[in-house]
């Protein structure tokens, strides 16, 4: 199993080339190439490459599906007995990722391997 741990968003996320992921909203079009460079560990077989915080030379690059929201939180605030009630929603922004290939120093990683 070959896998990439990457960090985007404030989140770590762990990629597999051929996969897509839903990542925090990304300044990019659909359609575009992007390469994520905060990888901070890879697994290609049996062996791993641990970053002390990232890997170096290590990227994952893929290309941008499209964008979504996510399913709404409904937030509710209430406090007993004193008949005050609040009810407020969030839908947060995603970008759907769909990894191609992982590059690092232990090779090339891709859909097709």
């Amino acid at each position: 199993m070959n896998y990439a741990i990457v960090q985007t968003g404030g989140k770590q996320y762990r990629m597999e080339p051929g996969r897509f992921y839903d990542l925090e909203l990304l300044a990019a079009e659909p359609g575009d190439r992007l390469a994520l460079a905060e990888v901070l560990l890879v697994k290609a077989g049996e062996a791993i490459a641990v970053g002390q915080p990232r890997v170096e030379g290590a990227r994952v690059e893929g290309t941008v599906m499209r964008h979504l929201r996510a399913k709404k939180v409904v937030v509710y605030k209430m406090k007993p007995k004193k008949k005050t009630r609040k009810k407020n929603g969030h839908r947060q922004n995603l970008t759907r990722f769909l990894v191609e290939t992982i590059h690092s120093p232990l090779g090339e990683l891709s859909s097709q391997n």
